[in-house]
């Protein structure tokens, strides 16, 4: 059984992490996770002296910290299981990084009043990974630290291809596809995810008319139309990923470990049912 955790509740979640993290690594110090969580609550919320709190339905805070929960179920399935090569304490502490700082990319500054931070969808991660490549020499990370961290980033990005990305060495690449993998589980899993859909397209809207998509070039024309085809985006898309380039990390969420439920897993199948029923009752 996963532990629950209130994503809308960042101090909950940073206090998931701290327990987590010393069952992992009784012995090390969790000042580094006590900075990750105050410095990106603190830009997520207006506490940053330079940026705007976040401003958006789908991409919000509660967003990554349903990704940074994923992300922390893994990792400790995977520890639990003794997989090699293992995770030391600052490796958790630069994979948490990643995920925390996956999506700053969307945060706009004080001095940015136009439209919302949801024009920034198409180029996002590109933005994060600049925020973040600013922000982790201040964590106190070291240049090659900082790259891999920048590679886990780069792996959420929907068009990546993971296998032509750069990492040091095979665990960095691991961290990866954990990050991609809790980016797309902790979503999709999310009781709210049927709902969000349609702020997920206005997020969508607002990025091609802030880039002046042609038409014809978006990948969606309306709510109704992303609604219609989420189903084959996770058959299609998401699980081929999931299952081959993020070399099914996926499978430490399970409780017990090996061959007990997958409660991130049956989340979805649970939200792609309901919205197969939607859509059979719109189109009727």
């Amino acid at each position: 059984m996963l532990t629950a955790v209130n994503t809308k509740d960042p101090a909950a979640v940073a206090e998931f992490a701290r327990a987590r993290f010393a069952v992992m690594f009784p012995r090390a110090k969790r000042t580094g996770v006590n900075r990750l969580f105050r410095d990106v609550t603190a830009l997520f919320t207006g506490g940053h002296p330079d940026y705007q709190a976040n401003d958006l339905g789908y991409h919000d805070f509660e967003h990554t910290l349903q990704a940074c929960v994923c992300l922390i179920h893994l990792l400790e399935g995977r520890h639990a299981a003794g997989v090699e090569p293992r995770l030391n304490a600052r490796q958790l502490e630069l994979a948490l990084a990643a995920i925390l700082l996956h999506d700053t990319g969307y945060q706009r500054l004080r001095s940015d009043t136009a439209g919302t931070s949801a024009k920034y969808t198409f180029i996002h991660v590109l933005r994060s990974c600049a925020y973040a490549a600013t922000y982790l020499p201040e964590f106190g990370a070291t240049e090659y630290e900082i790259e891999g961290v920048l590679g886990a980033i780069r792996c959420t990005g929907p068009t990546s291809e993971i296998a032509k990305l750069h990492f040091h060495d095979s665990l960095e690449r691991t961290i990866g596809c954990v990050v991609a993998t809790a980016d797309y589980l902790g979503q999709m899993a999310a009781p709210d995810y049927p709902d969000e859909l349609p702020i997920l397209y206005r997020e969508f809207k607002e990025s091609y008319e802030f880039f002046h998509t042609p038409k014809n070039r978006r990948p969606f024309t309306s709510a109704k139309d992303l609604i219609r085809r989420t189903p084959a985006f996770w058959h299609k898309v998401v699980l081929p990923k999931l299952e081959n380039d993020f070399q099914a990390v996926y499978r430490f969420l399970a409780r017990p470990w090996p061959h007990g439920p997958n409660a991130y897993l049956d989340g979805v199948d649970r939200n792609l049912a309901l919205i197969q029923r939607r859509i059979d009752r719109a189109t009727r």
